[in-house]
């Protein structure tokens, strides 16, 4: 059974990087390019070494780069999308459950030309004879993550951010990388939204992607405040019910599910995907208790018995970037043992 990484991975403390596990509240973007601006591309490059020899050793079959040059999950893409205003910052809402100040939506969305994903892919499989992923932001989230002053109508927004995104997957692909995926949490938190047409916008931006690319999506429930914190707003998770029929659809390949919070009741869940590989969270990703190698093992065969071995994966939750090193390693390590055992 294969395993994976969602995204994010803890920040090597030689990297002085403010992101949104640090600081959720005010203008952390603009720390963030102060703090870009002091550190050198050689010390990034080493960290993204770092996190990606650190999956590897832990066991992960298809690392990512750890979104080590990323100030959030969201806005690094975004700074390399025409119409997003960075300068002009507005504040908003994310989720329902938390206050940013966002950059603003000023004008037409089109796609930019300087894409900065073909060097992160280059750097972090450099590192690796595995196949690194590369993670994307979809347009729900993105319009869930900004404001907009301009379209005032999401459909129309969310068909040129996929085009726009689509420009930046395919970048992807020429330069190399097998492994493109796109988030969209808030999928989640609007299935309603998502049916109607966040699931056909996600779709859209893998178009004319090359069959010997796999096309993941990742939809998760949301991340706490904090680490280790209890009853916080997560996404209904009955949510993944609603959405399954339309997601199994499309032409993903993959889709990233969470469970070790959620808990799925995984014989109604699973047997709702006639085609598509489930890569099932797991492992919690905000809490610091270490998932036994057992527990792990366990959930993975109940999920076996709808899926068959070929169409399952193991991974986290979502993104690593709460835990502290040691324990998000350890929580790799079990996973990887685990999802290992089954041949």
């Amino acid at each position: 059974m294969l395993t994976t990484t969602i995204g994010a991975f803890p920040k090597p403390d030689s990297i002085p990087l403010t992101d949104w596990f640090t600081k959720q509240h005010g203008d952390y973007t603009a720390t963030y390019l102060g703090e870009l601006a002091s550190t050198t591309d050689d010390a990034l490059d080493a960290a993204v070494h770092d996190v990606v020899t650190a999956q590897v050793e832990a066991g992960i079959d298809v690392p990512t780069d750890g979104e080590i040059r990323r100030e959030n999950y969201i806005h690094y893409l975004c700074r390399h999308v025409g119409g997003i205003d960075f300068d002009t910052l507005s504040h908003r809402m994310i989720r329902g459950v938390t206050s940013s100040m966002l950059p603003t939506i000023t004008g037409p969305v089109t796609a930019s030309s300087d894409s900065p994903l073909p060097r992160d892919f280059r750097v972090a499989q450099a590192v690796t004879d595995r196949s690194i992923k590369i993670t994307l932001r979809g347009p729900m989230t993105i319009i869930d993550s900004t404001v907009d002053s301009h379209y005032h109508d999401d459909i129309a927004l969310g068909a040129e951010l996929a085009a726009a995104i689509n420009q930046h997957v395919l970048a992807l692909a020429e330069a190399g990388c097998r492994h493109i995926q796109i988030d969209e949490p808030v999928l989640a938190r609007k299935p309603k939204v998502g049916i109607a047409h966040g699931i056909a916008q996600l779709d859209r931006c893998f178009d004319s992607l090359p069959d010997n690319v796999t096309r993941v999506a990742h939809a998760c429930c949301g991340y706490p405040n904090h680490l280790d914190q209890d009853g916080y707003d997560k996404a209904d998770r009955h949510a993944y019910l609603e959405l399954a029929e339309a997601l199994d659809a499309t032409s993903i390949q993959v889709l990233s599910l969470e469970d070790a919070h959620a808990n799925n009741d995984l014989a109604e869940l699973l047997s709702q995907f006639t085609s598509t590989t489930v890569a099932l969270g797991v492992i919690g990703i905000a809490r610091s208790r270490v998932e036994t190698v057992s527990e792990i093992r366990d959930r993975l065969g109940a999920a076996l018995a709808h899926l068959p071995p070929d169409r399952l994966m193991a991974a986290p939750d979502c993104g690593l970037g709460y835990l502290p090193r040691e324990i998000a390693v350890a929580k790799l390590r079990n996973l990887a043992e685990a999802a290992h055992s089954f041949s």
